[in-house]
């Protein structure tokens, strides 16, 4: 067993601490990363804090990982010492459903295996990227392009396969009308990949602070969804609505944007219920959809669209004694639009 550095949760109620973790021993088809940089996503707060349930402390989250093969298994192939890779928000699956033989690994039927708060192949719990080394198998880990930049990569794998996964699925590009609600670190990877994909993007954000970033990079339309003029304006108008927020918002008046056919997905994932009205859905054919991470395929899909098309989240670097102060300003919104930790602070 290796012995790292880590920050993890103690319990839900305490400030993430230094401490020291075992990742288990490289096994045949095992990738060993020195992790350079982990993203910190609204999810590993929600997580720590006990907000999607019960969990086992202490733990170690971060699920926007990347760093470089420092060892690999006997049988392993697609990966070598030295690589640049990532690890997103899963590390196995069972294989054998019909998802996974499909290449669908984020739909497991039996539960994929997360990169933290789950029960791995060994029977441990599993421990994410706040940590300077971790174990994959092979097949869950991600090639990195060389054109993106190393210290930005992180949270494209969740942030950017989050919000790439719906768009690529709903087939939006040229001609589509795309709304985006929420400009956070989901929100503006969601604009980025839009934009790039050749669609008409609007950001709905709360208010108008964020427009001119929303305008910066990419967006056609920016609308305050406190004013509700904004909701007049734009009834019926969107093709596909991504909802990048992870509090509860009134669904009804966000469908009443789309236009006949229109999708309206969640990315978001509130805590509490989200009502839908029948009628705010049979009227125009709408729908309401949910979408989850994004498969290995996708995932190397948008890790290599966004080194084609110069795509790199705008993120905040930090060092790992300020994980604690970082989650405070996420929960104010006050990051533009994620933050990073070097995990050369960590050792």
């Amino acid at each position: 067993m290796l012995t790292v550095n880590a920050y993890a949760a103690p319990s839900a109620t305490e400030p993430l601490i230094k401490t020291t973790i075992e990742r288990r021993d490289v096994g045949p088809a095992d990738v060993l990363i020195e992790i350079k940089y982990s993203g910190i996503c609204h999810s590993d707060i929600h997580t720590v804090r006990g907000e999607w349930g019960d969990i086992q402390y202490p733990q170690v989250v971060g699920h926007e990982i990347v760093g470089i093969v420092s060892e690999v298994g006997s049988e392993v192939t697609k990966h070598k010492v030295g690589d640049r890779v990532g690890v997103g928000c899963m590390v196995n699956s069972c294989g054998e459903c019909d998802s996974c033989l499909a290449g669908k690994e984020n739909y497991c039927l039996k539960g994929n295996t997360g990169t933290y708060t789950a029960v791995d192949r060994d029977g441990s719990i599993t421990q994410g990227g706040y940590s300077t080394h971790i174990v994959v198998v092979e097949d869950f880990v991600l090639k990195v392009p060389e054109s993106i930049p190393f210290e930005k990569a992180a949270p494209l794998l969740c942030a950017g396969v989050t919000t790439f996964s719906p768009l690529a699925h709903w087939n939006a590009g040229p001609g589509s009308k795309v709304a985006v609600v929420g400009m956070g670190g989901l929100g503006h990877m969601a604009v980025k990949i839009a934009h790039a994909m050749g669609c008409e993007v609007t950001v709905l954000s709360q208010t108008l602070s964020k427009q001119e970033d929303g305008l910066r990079l990419g967006a056609d339309d920016y609308f305050a969804t406190s004013d509700p003029e904004t909701f007049r304006k734009n009834s019926s108008r969107f093709d596909l609505i991504i909802n990048t927020v992870s509090a509860s918002i009134d669904i009804n008046a966000y469908l009443g944007l789309l236009a006949v056919d229109g999708t309206l997905v969640n990315v978001g994932a509130p805590s509490e219920p989200l009502g839908v009205q029948a009628f705010s859905l049979i009227g125009k054919r709408r729908s309401f959809a949910g979408s989850n991470i994004g498969s290995i395929q996708e995932t190397q899909d948008m890790l290599d669209f966004c080194a084609e098309h110069g795509i790199a989240p705008e993120t905040e670097l930090i060092a790992a004694d300020y994980i604690n102060e970082a989650y405070e300003r996420v929960l104010k919104s006050d990051v533009r639009y994620r933050f990073v930790i070097d995990i050369a602070t960590l050792a």
